[in-house]
């Protein structure tokens, strides 16, 4: 069965989720929609990224999955759409390519079908919708759009090493509240070698020990471990460490490894 996945920040309380649903429907009756989440703040083209990026993986290969965030009509924007390791993607060309994929997409166009005057409000309930369902259905990107090799650029906060020390940052905060940074596994592990390290965040919190599991430590401890994500995380079992510790996207987090 064809699957369009949905990340969207239309919410759930209006009629424009529901709107874009009906559309898909009506061109493809048979489709199976998957909400990815619909909850994205307003125009947060990172935060987007960042749910797609970690998540789009799971579903089975040629999977199409639109992305409804920044793509009011403007004559300065280019609607994309996109193959990446065996999936598609149809979005705006806002920077949240250049933000999901660490490599060259495998193909893409920029999307020339013919916009509905009545949708000229709403394009994600015509053209994306439609480019979607070409794709879910079993077309070509080169039916719905002409080549493209270059995408708008945005740069995602990097950690940095400076000597024993890994500076990183706050960069998103999850339904549980738990704190999820931008240092991922693999960089930790590669400057960490075996080392004992020292994880320091906002009020002089501190935190020595990896833990493997949200569970490993007595109810309301906070722990750090690399959730589903692969990044490193901050939380409080059963708690939520945003409020409890303060920390909010963007503030900074150092881990000093022992020399």
């Amino acid at each position: 069965m064809a699957i369009i996945t949905l990340t969207t920040d239309l919410g759930d309380k209006d009629i424009y989720q529901a709107a874009l649903k009906g559309s898909i429907l009506k061109l493809l009756p048979t489709v199976n929609i998957v909400d990815i989440t619909n909850n994205v703040q307003a125009f947060n083209v990172q935060q987007a990224a960042f749910i797609l990026k970690n998540s789009y993986y799971y579903f089975p290969d040629n999977t199409v999955h639109l992305i409804g965030i920044d793509t009011v009509y403007n004559n300065a924007t280019r609607y994309l759409a996109v193959r990446h390791k065996n999936h598609y993607f149809v979005g705006a060309d806002n920077g949240i390519f250049s933000l999901m994929f660490n490599s060259q997409p495998d193909e893409m166009v920029e999307i020339n079908i013919m916009q509905d005057l009545k949708f000229l409000h709403f394009p994600l309930a015509d053209i994306f919708v439609k480019a979607a369902c070409h794709l879910a259905n079993g077309g070509s990107l080169a039916d719905i759009g002409l080549p493209v090799t270059e995408v708008e650029h945005k740069m995602n906060l990097q950690p940095v090493m400076d000597g024993n020390l890994i500076r990183g940052a706050v960069i998103y905060i999850d339904s549980f509240q738990n704190v999820i940074t931008n240092v991922t596994k693999e960089f930790f592990n590669r400057v960490q070698q075996g080392r004992r390290f020292t994880l320091y965040f906002k009020r002089n919190e501190t935190i020595t020990h990896l833990s493997w599991h949200y569970n490993e430590v007595p109810e309301g401890e906070k722990l750090c471990l690399f959730g589903i994500s692969d990044h490193l995380e901050i939380a409080i079992n059963k708690g939520n460490a945003s409020g409890l510790l303060g920390l909010n996207v963007g503030d900074s987090v150092i881990i000093d490894f022992q020399r």
